[in-house]
């Protein structure tokens, strides 16, 4: 209860804006590429120049930069109305975003007019707000959330061994296992890029905030000033006191489930087998997304890598090698239904991509953070995500209710 009444935007008198006019910060040398200028096609004028204290939609006041991507920039504020703080997503002006504009911000209207009393609804991260801002170079989508700490990526590196406890897992997997039904079932959404990047632990210690505006107002983020621009590096949380449960983050790649698909999406070494072959896809591709992400943080290394001797990179045909020395040999339904089953496979099925098949290895030839009843648990949930045949795969519902999850729980 304590939790959530500290999410509530209370009414009363508004918070007053703060004054951020220390003007003893670090200058950087303007030759020197920093943060989102590192990116290949950055463009300066795409961003919208943020300065830190200024105020957006008459509401947020800017505190200073969280992070930065290729098309977009985030920053924490004070929500001056709901006397909270917030984290802003300030996209790239509207004219290099074309389509994708509208695609984040209306996976989560989708989200937003589903269901409410699905278990898994907590477990996506929550829209509260969203509004467009000119800049000199055109409009900018914001969109605005509560905070988050760091993600499951980070809190792995915590830990010198890089694998994260049964218990720790569990949690995040049963979290992660309702959200997923909730967008499967409720709202029709494939989110397609299940990584340990894109789930993040809450907050809920007010004191990081504060402390995060008193260090802006004390000792200015270094910047460096070009022309009429200023970009900022960005400055960490201070570890909270309280953690909050981890939410599902970034749908930015989402497509809504109840249409045929057969784009390329996932991360490279996540994709699905269906997905490689040009097969037709829907909600199972995230489970086996899933399934590769746990080995990466239980097991201390990639499930499959992809990598292709013979051009040192990622290649597909080297993707599927590896599945078929785990899996064997894909069933004919579904070399049949897809595009590109005959780049790799034989009319009869057989494996022709030339490379050398991987000598055959078993889950449990792999697995070695268990023993005994309790590694049978975690191969069986395994066996169950990772199927050639999506049909096979478990749902997100029945996983969340895997014996293994359970007993560790």
């Amino acid at each position: 209860m304590a939790s959530l009444l500290r999410r509530i935007p209370w009414s009363g008198r508004a918070w007053k804006p703060l004054s951020f006019s220390n003007t003893n910060f670090p200058r950087l040398p303007t030759q020197q590429r920093i943060e989102e200028e590192l990116f290949p096609d950055y463009v300066a004028s795409r961003y919208y120049p943020v300065r830190i204290g200024e105020i957006l939609k008459d509401r947020y006041q800017i505190v200073g930069k969280l992070g930065f991507g290729a098309s977009s920039t985030v920053w924490l504020a004070r929500d001056l109305d709901g006397r909270r703080h917030v984290a802003l997503k300030l996209y790239v002006h509207s004219g290099s975003m074309g389509k994708q504009l509208d695609h984040e911000f209306l996976m989560y209207k989708r989200i937003s007019g589903s269901p409410a009393r699905h278990p898994g609804r907590n477990g996506i991260r929550e829209l509260l707000d969203s509004f467009d801002v000119v800049g000199p170079d055109g409009s900018h989508r914001c969109l605005v959330h509560p905070p988050l700490w760091e993600s499951v990526l980070a809190f792995l590196h915590r830990n010198p061994v890089k694998r994260l406890p049964a218990l720790v897992l569990a949690f995040i997997l049963h979290r992660l296992f309702l959200a997923l039904d909730f967008l499967h079932t409720e709202c029709q959404i494939i989110h397609t890029d299940i990584k340990a990047d894109n789930i993040m632990f809450g907050i809920e210690d007010e004191s990081v905030f504060r402390t995060f505006e008193e260090q802006e107002l004390v000792d200015p983020s270094p910047r460096k000033i070009v022309h009429d621009r200023v970009v900022y590096l960005s400055r960490e949380l201070q570890m909270p006191k309280n953690w909050a449960a981890p939410v599902l983050c970034d749908f930015g790649s989402a497509v809504v489930g109840n249409q045929e698909h057969t784009e390329d999406v996932q991360p490279d070494i996540y994709r699905a087998p269906e997905v490689i072959l040009e097969a037709p896809w829907s909600y199972q591709i995230d489970i086996w997304n899933t399934g590769c992400m746990i080995w990466d943080l239980f097991e201390g290394g990639h499930l499959f890598t992809g990598y292709d001797p013979e051009h040192q990179t990622y290649r597909s045909r080297a993707h599927l090698a590896e599945m078929i020395a785990l899996l064997g040999s894909p069933p004919k339904t579904l070399l049949r239904s897809a595009k590109s089953s005959q780049k790799f496979f034989s009319e009869s099925g057989d494996f022709r991509a030339d490379i050398p098949l991987p000598d055959h290895v078993s889950l449990s030839d792999k697995e070695t953070s268990l023993e005994g009843e309790s590694q049978q648990k975690f191969l069986a949930m395994m066996g169950e995500m990772l199927q050639w045949n999506p049909l096979n795969r478990a749902s997100a519902k029945t996983l969340a209710e895997s014996e293994w999850i359970k007993e560790n729980m």
